[in-house]
């Protein structure tokens, strides 16, 4: 006699049911996301397939994830991956998981990125602290014009960078170089993005324990202002960015005015200020003045 096993609506209700009880902040879209990406179901076929079920090595692989998000683990880091701006990105130690909010940098540098398209033979792009490489993978995705350099002290970042260069096909318009900001940086570009670390020191234990214990804190310790990294970057870039370039960055929610004053007195003018989906000021563009 075969004894089937449980049902994908079941392993659902469980890991439902255990994150709310554990006060997960969304503990059904939590519960969907994980067990379509262990079970390998696309959001349509989660609706269809309720019923079917599951094998005991799947439910085992499931109430081990289960467990682990009860520790605060984040769920794609569970996964091991995440999308971002469509390209499937493989996450690591030492990456920054990528949020919905660095979407909106991308957005912001693609029309500077086309415009020089139409001038210029090769877009060259820097992403300073490329993490994942999302940021520069996904303006050479939207720009087939486009090359990049993704730079990062972590060895970790740039391996897993250049693997989901290759993953998306991208390879062969990105390279990485490691270097702590721009010190080991050569040559000019069209476009310096990042999405630097700007949490003030002394503020990060306040932040969700799904990012201070999982989170690299190189990627999050912005010094004790959470200004470190701004100045660390405007004070070489004026070397590195063509005239007709673009400087644009990722910042906090509060620090528009004093990132703007740190670019400004090394000779850029702002272009452009734009707010995330909370209305908070998120990204400035720059461009030497």
């Amino acid at each position: 006699m075969t004894v089937s096993g449980p049902t994908v609506s079941e392993m659902l209700a469980e890991a439902r049911r255990r994150f709310t009880e554990a006060g997960i902040a969304d503990p059904q879209t939590d519960a969907r996301l994980l067990i379509s990406g262990l079970l390998k179901l696309s959001p349509t076929e989660m609706l269809t397939a309720g019923r079917q079920s599951v094998s005991g090595e799947q439910a085992g692989s499931i109430g081990r994830a289960i467990e682990r998000r009860l520790k605060h683990e984040p769920v794609h880091r569970i996964l091991g991956e995440r999308e971002f701006y469509g390209l499937p990105l493989l996450l690591s130690a030492g990456t920054l998981e990528p949020r919905p909010d660095t979407e909106i940098l991308v957005d912001t540098i693609i029309p500077y990125l086309r415009d020089l398209a139409k001038t210029e033979s090769n877009v060259h792009i820097l992403d300073v602290g490329t993490g994942t490489g999302a940021i520069c993978l996904a303006l050479l995705n939207e720009c087939p014009e486009a090359s990049g350099i993704g730079s990062d002290i972590s060895i970790d970042a740039l391996e897993t960078a250049r693997s989901n260069a290759e993953r998306n096909g991208l390879q062969d318009r990105f390279t990485t170089i490691r270097s702590n900001w721009l010190e080991n940086i050569r040559g000019t570009f069209h476009a310096i993005v990042s999405n630097p670390p700007y949490i003030a020191s002394k503020t990060i234990h306040d932040l969700a324990p799904e990012v201070t214990k999982f989170d690299p804190a190189a990627a999050l310790d912005g010094g004790s202002d959470g200004l470190d990294a701004y100045k660390a970057i405007a004070k070489d870039a004026a070397r590195f960015v063509r005239p007709n370039g673009v400087v644009g960055l990722e910042i906090g929610y509060d620090q528009r005015n004093d990132v703007t004053a740190i670019f400004e007195a090394e000779g850029f003018k702002c272009l452009k200020s734009v707010r995330d989906y909370g209305q908070n000021d998120r990204v400035l563009v720059f461009s030497p003045a």
